[in-house]
């Protein structure tokens, strides 16, 4: 066997050991959106997300650089054939609801995601064999295969574990179980009134001891300078997602913070290449050339994101760059001539205040595109209408060309490439939207999938990404920053780039 010792992690020195002693307040976390659910297995939003991380915890957990550190499991081991996870977990541990935290807490939550059809099920489905209680603070992972990203796939928030009280109760019903949520987190459910507010308080009984707030508001706020606004104002403490415009406004407010950190969010066009002309390879070349991707990032985005040359963003394990498509009008026009076009009409479809900037960047796209003979008509959507356009039958799949975004949450590159570029992974019940199909990028993402070895396994999803760049299975666009402010007087504030903002260790300043 490998043995990894892992010693204790404390996710913040500060907020453990210096300057620590301010407890108590009320934190007022203002969000664009309202959780879809407290389910961990069942989410696929971050606004669920980033709640869902303050009520539960999970085996591992990401710190701010992305590495694996313990959490309920405070130690692990794998075998040499890397297909046996043995994890040693935490003691005394609690669920709120008074439930026992321990092996066989681990084995019914996991089973359940497994066994059901949940959001989730396809994120562990395919590796988990069996799992076995070894004993009651000692749990095994047996796994189909080896599979080296294993680790990152127990830190996705789909891993954060429910109390096997409240899976026996509602399990069968995946709706009431996500409004019931017990974990062994910091902070506790207290209220939720939809599209208003979710009020946690603190759990005076967890495991790593008290946290220092007493509870955190969740406020559902969708304009987004409304709530910069309400953090200016001292009516809320944190936001993220600030719009570009305001950020030199906001550098010079002494009573503020404002972090600007690299995400894993790629943002590009899709192609549905079940249509023609998108079905022409030199057409999808064509877009990729004729899109100025500097100029997005400097003037539309106002330096808050990067160009990208790949499906992956620079800070997901796994990234390989490939060159990528630089602008040049002039071999846009001439492959599309080349594919039998002198000019293309077609319907460019996007959200309007999902991501940042979404809209005011498929109108730059769009004038991009007339430069080089695609005429775009732009038809912007509401969200939830957008995704039910996008993520449907393939035989109902009226969309030609999209705007949409992608961060993968466990960091790891077999959650972009599998999901994406799958052949088998097809709407509605995967998200290979853009029916993508290419044998060797099939069998690079399966040999990743079963190799333990990181660099080999760096090596394929390189080769991989190589592929699917030249096979211009999107139009690159950028890889985004995430801009969070919050009033100077927090500390232990910690901003994932999985577009996760963590409070559930922080402090007010006297």
């Amino acid at each position: 066997m490998k043995k990894f010792l892992v010693v204790a992690f404390f996710v913040s020195l500060f907020a453990v050991f210096g300057f620590a002693e301010n407890y108590g307040g009320d934190f007022v976390y203002a969000m664009g959106a309202d959780a879809v659910t407290l389910l961990p297995a069942n989410m696929s939003d971050n606004p669920s997300e980033a709640v869902c991380r303050h009520i539960f915890d999970g085996l591992v957990e990401f710190a701010e650089d992305m590495e694996i550190v313990p959490a309920l499991a405070k130690s692990w081991e794998i075998s040499e054939d890397g297909t046996v996870y043995t994890f040693h977990l935490q003691q005394g541990v609690k669920f709120h609801d008074g439930a026992a935290f321990n092996a066989q807490a681990v084995k019914t939550y996991f089973d359940w995601i497994v066994a059901s059809n949940v959001k989730r099920t396809s994120l562990y489905e395919p590796y988990i064999k069996q799992i076995n209680v070894v004993d009651e603070n000692t749990v095994e992972f047996v796994l189909h295969f080896s599979f080296g990203g294993f680790t990152s796939t127990l830190a996705h928030g789909a891993g954060l574990i429910v109390s096997p009280a409240m899976i026996a109760k509602y399990g069968d019903d995946v709706g009431e179980l996500g409004k019931h949520p017990s974990g062994t987190g910091p902070f506790a459910l207290e209220v939720w009134k939809r599209a208003e507010v979710i009020q946690v308080r603190a759990n005076e009984d967890y495991w790593k001891g008290r946290p220092y707030l007493d509870s955190i508001e969740f406020r559902v706020i969708p304009e987004d300078i409304t709530r910069v606004i309400q953090v200016q104002s001292g009516d809320a403490d944190l936001t993220m997602r600030v719009p570009p415009i305001m950020k030199r406004r906001l550098e010079g407010d002494k009573n503020l913070t404002l972090r600007n950190d690299p995400s894993l969010r790629v943002i590009y066009l899709g192609f549905n290449m079940r249509k023609a002309p998108l079905d022409n390879v030199l057409v999808r070349q064509a877009f990729n050339y004729a899109i100025d991707k500097e100029k997005l990032c400097s003037v539309i985005m106002r330096g808050l994101a990067t160009p990208s040359d790949s499906p992956l963003s620079p800070n997901t394990w796994g990234y390989a760059p490939t060159g990528g498509y630089p602008y040049d009008p002039a071999k846009a026009r001439e492959l599309l001539k080349q594919a039998g076009y002198d000019e293309l009409d077609i319907v460019l479809s996007t959200p309007r205040g999902r991501y940042l900037q979404d809209y005011e960047t498929i109108i730059a796209v769009q004038a991009m595109l007339a430069d080089s003979n695609i005429n775009a008509d732009v038809q912007p959507m509401e969200w939830g209408e957008y995704i039910n356009f996008l993520f449907t039958e393939p035989e109902n799949s009226n969309y030609e060309v999209f705007l949409l975004g992608w961060a993968p949450s466990t960091g790891d590159a077999d959650w972009v490439l599998r999901p994406l570029f799958s052949s088998d992974n097809l709407p509605p019940s995967g998200d290979n939207n853009t029916f993508y199909n290419n044998p060797k990028v099939d069998e690079l993402i399966q040999a990743g999938m079963r190799e333990s070895d990181p660099e080999a396994r760096h090596a394929i999803y390189a080769e991989a990404q190589q592929i699917i760049v030249e096979d211009a299975g999107w139009a690159f666009l950028y890889n985004l920053n995430q801009l969070v402010v919050f009033n100077n007087k927090v500390q232990g504030v910690e901003v994932l780039p999985i577009e996760i903002v963590l409070v559930k260790n922080a402090w007010f300043e006297n």
